[in-house]
């Protein structure tokens, strides 16, 4: 397939084009700046997003679009950031619609990140794809408004996929690097609660599930990228702490994880049981369906 990534540059963007090419995919990646871009096998790079770009020039013929675009969840959640959040979202996602409406040939799907915060939060309630969300907040009211712009792309015959990422588990990047610290230091504990649900993906699965729905013709709407396990925060860091041989002992109230992050702490002390119903139901295989071989996996142990 060829393939154009928005986002590319990023974390979770950089570990999925690496797949694709690897597999053989001819990826084009739309990026701000085509400086210290290097050249890679089967990577190409287009400008995007600035003054006189015109990407649409460079992607006719293109079978797929991934729009992974979008400010960084991570830091303090000032009123500005939050704006950053939601607004760097729309405007991408508007864009993608604008260059599809541009192509004469349209691609044959959009993969739209989102994200399983869609949900909001439950202790209680299982989530699987079509269930709509309870106890909303900022981070529900981003994905579903990020999800009904991509859902635009439907008036030009194309199949839209929103790919609803749990938290990515990940040696370099993401949740779990901040999280294993206090471990490392003999004080690893309870976070918040610790009833809070986390459903959480191992980065090689993402990944290969993300190419799985592109490669799926029969996987439209929301796709949830999570592992078939999720656990409870308190289960979760006795597991952490089993597999680094470290004590699990020290908790972080929830007042005190509110004061040093602000609103950010959310995605900490509030979460959400979510299933991949519709990974499972269409034959995807996961690599790391189980906690702690993918925790021993990342962590070397």
């Amino acid at each position: 397939m060829k393939i154009a990534i928005t986002g590319g540059s990023g974390f979770i963007g950089q570990k999925l084009s690496q797949q694709l090419a690897d597999s053989g995919h001819e990826l084009i990646i739309l990026t701000r700046t085509l400086d210290n871009k290097p050249a890679q096998s089967h990577i190409t790079y287009v400008e995007w997003l600035t003054d006189g770009s015109e990407p649409e020039k460079h992607l006719e013929g293109i079978d797929a679009i991934v729009n992974l675009a979008g400010e960084s969840i991570m830091g303090r959640w000032t009123k500005e950031k939050k704006q950053k959040i939601l607004d760097s979202r729309v405007e991408a996602t508007r864009e993608v619609l604008s260059i599809i409406q541009k192509l004469k040939q349209k691609p044959e799907v959009l993969l739209n990140a989102s994200a399983i915060g869609y949900y909001g939060i439950s202790e209680t309630a299982d989530f699987v794809e079509g269930d709509e969300p309870e106890h909303k907040n900022f981070l529900s009211e981003v994905s579903i408004t990020w999800e009904q712009e991509a859902k635009k792309a439907l008036e030009y015959g194309v199949r839209v996929v929103y790919g609803r990422i749990g938290i990515v588990l990940d040696d370099q990047a993401g949740a779990l690097p901040k999280m294993i610290i206090p471990y490392k230091l003999f004080a690893g504990g309870r976070l918040g609660t610790g009833r809070q649900w986390f459903s959480w993906v191992h980065i090689d699965d993402l990944t290969a599930m993300y190419q799985f729905a592109l490669e799926n013709k029969s996987i439209s709407g929301p796709f949830n990228i999570t592992a078939p396990n999720p656990m409870q925060m308190q289960e979760f860091g006795h597991t952490l702490a089993k597999v680094m041989n470290r004590p699990h002992w020290l908790p972080a109230p929830t007042f005190a994880l509110s004061i040093v992050l602000g609103e950010m702490s959310t995605l900490l002390v509030e979460g959400q049981k979510v299933y991949p119903r519709k990974a499972k139901d269409n034959g995807y295989t996961f690599k790391y369906s189980e906690l702690k071989p993918a925790l021993e996996h990342l962590t070397g142990s």
